[in-house]
Formats: structure tokens, C-alpha cells, sequence
């Protein structure tokens, strides 16, 4: 057992907000602007490193770095709450996404794959107010969950055709990663996972990926290189200190302070910025179907955040 502090008891938790603030926006701001690139960067560095692999060691050493925050900080993780069950669901969960997300990557583009990802909030919606009444949506903020995501596919409409790199294994593949990453907040919302601190939460599900995903790269046949090149370790540095560490803790921080449905919506904007940044590093266009885009996801962020 720990000898850190005991936990803050539930009883003392900053009350849910059912509307998104200004540190809230900020934060998912950040978020998605990040999570955008990376769905980029972890394309690109496919030719150097398998996906699975790939993801098995952000997910290590991301594991390493929060052991390490939680030391620092006296952050207790071993104490029994009732949240060991959840916490291995949750983690097994997030686990699958990354499995179908990392090998998606190799039968679709970025841009394509994300959309397809980036349904995840309709799997909340649908699934979340089961378990918590509160969190159902009125008419007009399903209009805007519906905008959004109209928007997203309206920006990608051309890969739909049947675009150079895309393939039905890819968006199969991509769907299955978003339902997991629905079913993986559902899971946190309606458990004893709502109640442990943001850091415990992303330990669950890190350390769980980072315990099953060598086994998954190995069933897969994955070669495993030991030499890096710098893109590469600086791909894995970035995925693993800013993406699965640093972006993850913040998402866990919100999802333990404001409503489930409203953040998940605002994440349509990180498909948005994975086209930009893929204009930005790929040299595509940014055309008028972008920007149309762009102001469909803003439309449809405010139906769904209305008072």
C-alpha cells in the first residue's frame, strides 16, 4: 500500500459544470489542436515503425513519465476505492482504440481515418444517459452534435469517392476505434472512475496499454527495429510527452469537472486541424469546402453548449 496522503474524498470534488468555461475551451483548444497533428505524425512515421509497436511505446513510456508526476506531486495510486474493475475496463478499452486506430493508419490516410474516429461522441450520447439522466440531450443540441459531424464529413466528401490510400479495412478499422473511445468515457462516467483523481484515471488506461500492446505488435508479427532515426525519436518523443501523457492527463482533468456529451462534441474540431496540418506539411490545399467546415463544427459547438 501507498504512504501518500489518502485520496481527496469524493464529498470534497469540485461539483460537474454543466457548461464549458473559458479554461475548459482553452484546454480542449490545445487538445485538439495537438491531437490533429498527431494523427499526421503517426502516418508519417509509419514507414519507420510499425503501428502497434509504435503505440506500445508512447504508451510505455508515458506510463514511466506519470509514475514519476504522481511520485512527485504525492499523488496516490495503490489506495482501494472500488475502481480496480472499471479501471482494467477502461482500460482495455482504450487499449482496442489504439490497436484499431494505429493499424487503420496503414489502410487509409490521416484525414480520412479521423473523421470516421471522431463519431465517437454519438456513441456517448446514445449510451451515457442510461447510467446519468443528466446528460441527455435536448433536440436542438442534437441538431448540433448532428452539424458538426455533417461538417466534418462534408470537409472530407472527396475521400468518400474512394480516394488514392483509402480502403474499407481503414474505415472499419477507424469506426471500431471510435466506438471504443466512446465506450471507454461511458465507462468512466458511470462508474467509480468518476470519483478517483485525473491522474489515477489515465493510469488505468496507460498502464493497461502500455502492459498489452507489445503482446498485440508481437501477435500482429510486428518487426520490432532497435535503431531510431532523429524523426523518429523525436515523432516518439512528441506522441509520448505531449500526446499520451500531457493532453491525456488534461482530458482526464475535464471529464472529471464538466459534462461528458459537451466535451466530446467540442472534439470535432481535431479532425478539422488534422486537415490544416496536413495542408501545412503535405502542401494540400486549403479550399472553401475546408472553411465551410470550419464554420459548421463552430455552429454546431454552440447548439450544443446552449444554456
Amino acid at each position: 500500500m501507498s504512504t501518500s496522503p489518502p485520496a481527496t474524498p469524493p464529498t470534497t470534488r469540485p461539483a460537474r459544470k454543466d457548461q464549458l468555461d473559458a479554461t475548459a475551451i482553452a484546454l480542449l483548444l490545445a487538445c485538439c489542436a495537438f491531437w490533429g497533428f498527431q494523427q499526421v505524425l503517426v502516418k508519417a512515421t509509419l514507414p519507420e515503425l510499425p503501428p502497434v509497436y509504435q503505440a506500445a511505446i508512447r504508451f510505455i513510456g508515458a506510463c514511466a513519465l506519470l509514475l514519476l508526476w504522481c511520485a512527485v506531486r504525492r499523488v496516490p495510486l495503490w489506495q482501494r476505492d472500488g475502481s480496480l474493475g472499471a479501471g482494467l475496463l477502461a482500460g482495455l478499452l482504450f487499449a482496442a482504440e489504439f490497436v484499431c486506430l494505429f493499424v487503420g493508419l496503414q489502410h487509409t490516410t490521416a484525414s480520412r481515418l479521423t473523421v470516421f474516429l471522431y463519431t465517437s461522441p454519438f456513441w456517448v450520447a446514445a449510451l451515457l444517459p442510461l447510467w446519468l439522466p443528466s446528460e441527455k440531450l435536448r433536440p436542438v443540441q442534437w441538431a448540433g452534435l448532428a452539424c458538426a459531424f455533417a461538417a466534418v464529413v462534408f470537409a472530407l466528401r472527396e475521400g468518400f469517392a474512394g480516394s488514392a490510400g483509402a480502403t474499407w479495412q481503414g474505415d472499419l478499422l477507424a469506426l471500431a476505434a471510435g466506438m471504443f473511445w466512446g465506450l471507454t468515457t461511458v465507462a468512466i462516467r458511470s462508474s467509480a472512475l468518476a470519483r478517483v483523481s485525473p491522474e489515477k484515471l489515465l493510469f488505468y488506461q496507460v498502464a493497461v496499454s502500455a502492459a498489452v500492446l507489445p503482446f498485440a505488435s508481437m501477435a500482429l508479427g510486428e518487426h520490432w527495429p532497435w535503431t531510431f532515426s532523429p524523426f523518429a525519436i523525436t515523432s516518439l518523443l512528441l506522441q509520448t510527452v505531449v500526446g499520451a501523457f500531457a493532453s491525456y492527463l488534461a482530458w482526464m482533468w475535464l471529464l472529471g469537472r464538466y459534462n461528458a456529451t459537451r466535451l466530446s462534441v467540442f472534439v470535432f474540431l481535431t479532425p478539422v486541424f488534422a486537415l490544416g496540418f496536413g495542408a501545412l506539411w503535405l502542401g494540400e490545399a486549403i479550399t472553401t469546402t475546408l472553411v465551410l467546415a470550419l464554420g459548421l463544427v463552430a455552429l454546431g459547438i454552440v447548439l450544443v453548449n446552449r444554456r
